[in-house]
Formats: structure tokens, sequence, C-alpha cells
């Protein structure tokens, strides 16, 4: 492809790009049915092909999900020893 010859980018295909859009497009956020919709894919496993686990985008994870359980317990909204709480919307079903 010329434009990429002039840009002296090493050998690039219009697949490398889409990969690393939709890539892009799931760790801004993305649910699975938006990436399938912006894919044009009717089902959810050729969508995950383009889903690549990181660990820098694991920690983000593991980090945002210890701020809202720390949230939750200071907010007494979940008992220390019932995760079920948490689930069930912070209600005491016991």
């Amino acid at each position: 492809m010329k434009a990429i010859e002039d840009a002296a980018l090493p050998a690039t295909h219009f697949h490398d790009l889409r990969h690393t859009g939709n890539n892009l497009t799931a760790e801004s956020g993305a649910t699975l049915r938006e990436l399938m919709d912006r894919m044009g894919h009717s089902s959810s496993r050729a969508a995950l092909i383009y889903l690549h686990g990181r660990v820098e985008r694991q920690r983000t994870v593991a980090d945002a999900m210890g701020e809202l359980a720390g949230q939750m317990l200071a907010d007494d909204t979940v008992s220390a020893s019932s995760g079920t709480d948490m689930a069930q919307g912070g209600e005491d079903k016991a």
C-alpha cells in the first residue's frame, strides 16, 4: 500500500489496523456487545478473537474492585462475612 510505504511503516495490513483498533476499543471499556456491533460480528466467538488480556489491565481491574469493595465496607452496605450481600445490592437477605 503506497501510504504505508510513504510513511516508512513496517509491513501493515488492513486487518492489523482492525485488530489494533478493536483491542483499543476493548481496553477503553467497551462491552462485548459493543465490540460485536462495531465489528459486525453476530457471534461472541468471533469478537473474542480481538480481546487479549494484559497484566496492566488486570491490575487496573483489581484496583477498581478493591476500591469499590472498600467503599462498600466503609459505607456498611455489606457485612465483612457475607459477600452475597454485595451481589444482592447490599441488602441483608438472611
